[in-house]
């Protein structure tokens, strides 16, 4: 399974909705479209149109995950729902992480839970890492570990439903190696060659990343000053 990035970003957007306001599910198109467009929680931040969303709705629904509901007991608009979970048989925190990393690329384990915490429950940072083995060694895996990056601390894990990723998976040999000669790393890779790394595209990286995080947090001061003053 390999969807566009038109593709992923309406079912990671379907995922999340669905998890956090079920009373508001499933979802218009409008609705939906304003999702998908969120400056915050989205990593990249896009400006799609209708037609765009609807057309990876149209193409999701052949490939069987998404669902038309159409207009019926006082309802005036279609609505769209995934059954990606229910195609794929994974569990809600399993879902859950997909949805993150599809909407804000590759991530550390702490990340992930942070980010979910509105989805579902996970028993610390183990369930979460626990999950995303069990995820990554599927038959078809659906997320890989990445290679550590310099500087990093922590190891990211990226998604496997979109087109493939530029980027390096973690050697299961030497854990600790950038780039391992067994790993089958992209040409496009950023991280290929040995000699490359420190290159702009790392630092271009690691500024996105950041200016996620800031994000993130900008949007938890404003939640918390929402409930302070009720």
């Amino acid at each position: 399974m390999r969807l566009s990035p038109e593709e992923g970003r309406v079912i990671g957007s379907l995922i999340e909705k669905q998890l956090t306001t079920p009373q508001q599910y499933p979802l218009t198109v409008n609705a939906l479209l304003l999702a998908c467009n969120q400056s915050s929680n989205r990593d990249p931040v896009v400006k799609y149109d209708e037609p765009t969303v609807y057309a990876a709705l149209t193409s999701l629904k052949a490939a069987r995950l998404v669902r038309f509901d159409h207009p019926s007991h006082g309802r005036s608009v279609t609505r769209y729902q995934q059954v990606l979970d229910e195609h794929l048989a994974v569990s809600v925190q399993q879902a859950a992480l997909l949805a993150v990393l599809l909407l804000r690329g590759p991530q550390t384990a702490g990340e992930l839970r942070l980010r979910t915490e509105r989805m579902c429950e996970f028993d610390g940072i183990g369930h979460v890492e626990a999950e995303l083995e069990r995820l990554s060694s599927r038959p078809e895996p659906l997320v890989v570990r990445l290679a550590r990056q310099p500087g990093q601390k922590e190891e990211r894990w990226a998604e496997q439903l979109t087109e493939q990723l530029p980027y390096a998976p973690a050697s299961p040999v030497s854990p600790a190696s950038p780039v391992s000669p067994a790993s089958p790393v992209s040409p496009a890779s950023p991280v290929s060659d040995p000699a490359e790394v420190g290159a702009p595209g790392d630092l271009a990286t690691q500024v996105a990343e950041l200016r996620a995080q800031v994000i993130e947090l900008r949007d938890e001061v404003e939640r918390l000053r929402r409930d302070l003053h009720g």
